[in-house]
Formats: C-alpha cells, sequence, structure tokens
C-alpha cells in the first residue's frame, strides 16, 4: 500500500480486515507506529528517490498506489504520481504482481461546458497539474502490456469522517452562492471510494478505468442550501467577483465503473454521506 494518508490507510484497514498481509509506505517515518497499530508493517519511503524499488519487500502480489503530492506544484506533482508511480510499476513488475491499482483524480477532466464525463470519455486536462496526473495514468495503464493487471481509479471529491471541511467552508462563507452557482460538484464519500479500489484490485481489467463517484452529482447552489440548512444558517452569499465561473464544470458519471465491478454504493448522493457528518 503506497501513500497510507487518510484514503490509503483506510484501504489498509479493509484490506486488513478481511486478512491480508499489508506493507504500509509513507514518505514520513514519524506515521510508523500508527500504521503498525492498524496491523500494517510500516516502511518510511520516498518512492521517487533512486533506488527505492530496490527497498520495497519481495513477494508482492498487489499493488495499490494512493500516493499524493501534498502540496501544490508541478514538480512535486511529477514525483508524487509519476516518479513514483514508475517505481512502483518496476517493483510490482519484478515481484511478479498481480494487480495494480492507481488511484487517480477526476481532475483529468478540465471540461468547463457542464456536460457529462464517464469512463469512455477523453480526458482534456486543464492545467500542467492535470497533466502530471494524466502522465501517471498512462504510465500505469501502459503496464498492462505485460503480465501485470494495471488499472486506474479516478475519485471524485473525497469527503467523509475525518475529512468535512466542505460543512466549514460554508459556515464561513468560504464557499457560498454567487457568481458560478449552476456549476456541477462532484463527490465520493470514503466507504464508496474503499469499495471501489477494492473491486478494481480483486476484478478490474487489464488497462480499465474506473470512476469513484456517486451517483448525483449536483449545482453548486444545491450543495450550498442544503449545507446550510442542516448547519441550521443562511446560505452565504460571495462577496463581488468571489467564485466567479472559470474552473472545471463537468457532471462526473460512474454507472459503468458500478455496474461492470458489481458496487453497490453506500453514500448514493452527498446528501447521505454528509448528514451523519453534520450531525443528522
Amino acid at each position: 500500500m503506497a501513500g497510507c494518508g487518510w484514503l490509503g490507510a483506510a484501504v489498509a484497514r479493509a484490506c486488513l480486515g478481511r486478512g491480508d498481509r499489508v506493507t504500509a509506505v509513507r514518505r514520513d517515518p514519524s506515521r510508523a507506529e500508527a500504521l503498525r497499530a492498524l496491523g500494517a508493517e510500516p516502511l518510511a519511503l520516498d518512492l521517487a528517490e533512486p533506488g527505492s524499488a530496490e527497498r520495497l519487500p519481495p513477494g508482492i502480489e498487489a499493488m495499490v498506489a494512493c500516493q499524493a503530492a501534498g502540496a501544490e506544484g508541478v514538480e512535486l506533482y511529477r514525483r508524487a504520481y509519476l516518479e513514483a508511480n514508475r517505481t512502483l510499476v518496476a517493483a510490482a513488475r519484478r515481484a511478479g504482481a498481480r494487480a495494480f491499482v492507481y488511484t487517480s483524480s477526476t481532475g483529468v477532466f478540465g471540461q468547463r461546458d457542464g456536460g457529462d464525463v464517464d469512463e469512455a470519455t477523453a480526458p482534456a486536462p486543464a492545467g500542467a497539474a492535470a497533466e502530471v496526473l494524466l502522465e501517471a495514468e498512462r504510465l500505469v495503464l501502459a503496464a498492462s502490456a505485460s503480465r501485470l493487471r494495471a488499472c486506474v481509479v479516478r475519485l471524485s471529491g473525497l469527503y467523509g469522517p475525518g475529512r468535512a471541511g466542505i460543512l466549514d467552508r460554508v459556515r464561513r462563507g468560504a464557499l457560498a452562492l454567487g457568481p458560478g452557482d449552476e456549476a456541477w460538484m462532484n463527490f465520493c464519500h470514503l466507504d464508496d471510494a474503499v469499495s471501489a479500489v477494492l473491486a478494481a484490485l480483486g476484478r478490474g481489467r487489464p488497462g480499465g478505468v474506473y470512476h469513484a463517484t456517486d451517483a448525483a452529482p449536483a449545482r453548486r447552489r444545491e450543495v450550498v442550501e442544503w449545507i446550510a440548512a442542516r448547519l441550521g444558517i443562511p446560505p452565504p452569499r460571495s462577496q463581488g467577483a468571489a467564485g466567479a465561473p472559470g474552473g472545471a464544470n463537468r457532471r462526473v458519471l460512474g454507472d459503468r465503473t458500478r455496474a461492470e465491478l458489481g458496487l453497490a454504493l453506500s453514500y448514493p448522493s452527498f446528501r447521505e454521506g454528509l448528514a451523519t457528518l453534520a450531525g443528522g
């Protein structure tokens, strides 16, 4: 398990719960004890460093790449997503691993027209960082030309226990009504993201691209008004040009993923997922 942060630790916990042995890789050695407490074997390692593939344990049967850059910046993205995945793919091939899942992002879709994007839609990166994400996807998918069954799971906006900042953004007015209200927002609860990753690990086809996203993309106005009502506050309104249109605006669909992998969502929309986090 590479990148045992919030999502990676949740995937590791699910794997351990079904009896798998998990090596949990993180750059930061201070997290070792927390990972050991889960039942994983921690390994402090910067996967972008030369020679790091040789430090990964032999006998790897499957690999999940959940690493994150930790901060913005094209060079950081290249290290975290491209160079790290290059290391992981090389190690997986050397070990004769059967499966490889890379958790990418629906951020590879920079479309701004409000249209639908699904697993077959051509990505349209809107910036250098998104270009790196797409390059990393291509690196992983190309590995399926060998005996390694490699696939990609693109994640929509993740939230869940320990990551519900969208509630505070509405409370503070950082996410508010105003210009851009009709833009689509796309979400995926942590539990459903874990289910998608495990399903891809067990049943994903070589070269498969999957979407971990809920079944109900929502307009920003709808999200802000629902959260404000749940919090018992008036919907905040933006001042001036803040939040004006210009960013990505697309409905991310995952129907093909759910059908192919046999997934049933625990949280079909943001309402079910945020209700418990907002005290409902």
